[in-house]
């Protein structure tokens, strides 16, 4: 009975020593996490003030995903001897200038991706990876500062595709205005005299037109977080049917040095593009429709995977 109550209150005091230790190292942590934030705080001020100065400012990120799979005599599916596969990656690009009177800002977007399906008991399937996804955009935009946060400005968009149908259709966005910078991370470009050239071989879907032009773009990074969201419109001043919009969104999260994870999507309508591609490119062609007699659906994309930044 006296070994029990021995070993009981030894473990007593253990319990009590180890709750005692706990709660020491816990109230220790806490003005640390304080000093951390602080910190850090003085290092985002820094990077403010760093950002704020004049010259180049150049870097890239963007995401990569891909998977491969192979299945043999996997009956509970469909296909059952199949290798699939995705890849894809998107490139956000920037060079930016920052002087005391002007500002020149040029930044590229690319976005591919590929799939395939290849079934082992087909002899005359595709087996090869196939087109999924196929944005290439640039743009460049000039501005003389009357203030702070107004310039006159003048800019360049060019919108197409790399993988098939290059500049067919290609969109070039040519105009003068307005640029409004409230803070440093947003920018937004109002251009009443703006031309939109269309290139393409359907000339009687495509037409090029006078309209106004409005972008608005917001980069931010607090801590490991990194987004950049961009809305690019254009109003035709001779038919909505001419009209287009693109907003794409990039996000990323690092894990470690300059890799993490990383999640694109974007949105597009394009009333042009839907009747082509219904006119022409649908697996049941349509060559009676008109733009009266289509739906202008919404054109849409995302890539989940690994992210970097340099």
């Amino acid at each position: 009975m006296k070994k029990v109550l021995l070993t009981a209150m030894a473990f007593l005091v253990l319990v009590v020593a180890s709750a005692q230790t706990e709660e020491e190292l816990k109230a220790q942590i806490a003005p640390k996490k304080d000093s951390i934030a602080a910190i850090q705080g003085r290092v985002n001020a820094l990077q403010a003030q760093l950002d704020a100065l004049p010259g180049w400012k150049i870097g890239a990120f963007g995401t990569i995903g891909g998977s491969l799979s192979q299945f043999n005599n996997w009956f509970a599916q469909g296909i059952p001897n199949n290798s699939s596969g995705n890849i894809g990656f998107t490139v956000n690009a920037f060079a930016n200038l920052q002087e005391e009177k002007f500002f020149w800002r040029n930044a590229a977007n690319v976005n591919l991706a590929w799939v395939k399906l290849d079934d082992k008991d087909d002899p005359t399937d595709d087996d090869s990876f196939r087109q999924a996804t196929d944005v290439f955009n640039i743009s460049s935009l000039y501005g003389r500062k009357l203030s702070e946060h107004f310039a006159i400005s003048t800019l360049a968009e060019y919108r197409t595709t790399l993988l098939s149908n290059f500049n067919d259709p290609g969109y070039l966005d040519l105009g003068v205005g307005a640029t409004w910078t409230p803070i440093p991370d947003l920018i937004v470009v109002i251009h009443p005299l703006n031309y939109n050239f269309v290139f393409s071989s359907e000339d009687t879907i495509f037409e090029s037109s006078m309209g106004a032009k409005i972008v608005a773009d917001y980069t931010k990074q607090i801590g490991a977080v990194s987004f950049k969201s961009n809305l690019s419109m254009f109003q035709s001043y001779k038919s909505s049917d001419l009209s287009n919009w693109t907003w794409t969104n990039s996000f990323s999260y690092t894990l470690w040095k300059m890799i993490g994870v990383g999640f694109d999507f974007g949105l597009r309508n394009n009333k042009q593009e839907t009747l082509n591609y219904i006119v022409n490119r649908a697996p049941t062609p349509d060559p009676a429709a008109t733009f009266d007699t289509i739906d202008n659906e919404l054109q849409t994309y995302w890539t989940l995977g690994l992210s970097y930044k340099f």
